[in-house]
């Protein structure tokens, strides 16, 4: 008789922060722009070949009112790209969730937690299911100072913005990492993955 192996339980769903930042560690320009970090065709791709990876996206309430501005419809633009339509199209089937003290209402595949950001997370990575994306440099400096990221992304773009919003604000404790991935496009962006030191490299 053949035996089969239970599968590993230990294993829980990761938090991934993964953004888009300059040279000089910035996500947005002065006044909040982010045309500089637009990707080209290769990089798109990359990076929607990538959202295979989650099922879950987790942002703060400006960068889920950003998101949901936009991409519920993009695929239904007729100037759009076909990584913009297929990116679209991926973000409508994830669940979001929006970490939010004053949100009362978003739509689609999303919900609003106003409390207990460690309590949900710690429930959402007991749950089977693919891991879960961070965005917004806000929100991820509430989930630093909580502890409860454990990869970092970063596509780094050959800018310098001189000021913007940071993507890593002032913290109390030292967070340390190790880099386990890199990879260069051809549009001079780098990806950089990193993973906290107590998690195991994959």
């Amino acid at each position: 008789m053949i035996m089969k192996k239970n599968p590993d339980t230990s294993i829980q769903r990761k938090v991934i922060y993964s953004q888009m930042v300059s040279l000089d560690g910035f996500t947005e320009g002065l006044n909040r722009e982010i045309d500089w970090s637009a990707p080209d065709e290769e990089l798109f791709k990359y990076i929607n070949n990538q959202e295979d990876a989650f099922d879950t996206h987790l942002y703060g309430r400006r960068t889920y009112e950003n998101m949901a501005s936009y991409w519920p419809t993009a695929d239904t633009d007729p100037l759009a790209t076909e990584n913009e339509i297929e990116f679209a199209r991926k973000w409508k089937e994830v669940t979001k969730i929006v970490f939010s003290k004053t949100l009362d209402r978003v739509e689609g595949n999303a919900r609003v937690v106003k409390n207990n950001i460690t309590q949900e997370i710690k429930k959402l990575k007991e749950q089977p299911g693919k891991d879960m994306v961070l965005g917004g440099s806000n929100i991820a400096t509430t989930f630093m100072k909580l502890n409860l990221i454990d990869e970092y992304w970063l596509y780094i773009h050959p800018v310098v913005l001189g000021n913007g919003t940071p993507m890593f604000k002032r913290l109390d404790d030292r967070i340390n990492l190790q880099l386990v991935k890199t990879r260069t496009f051809d549009s001079r962006v780098v990806h950089l993955r990193y993973q906290r030191i107590d998690q195991s490299v994959e």
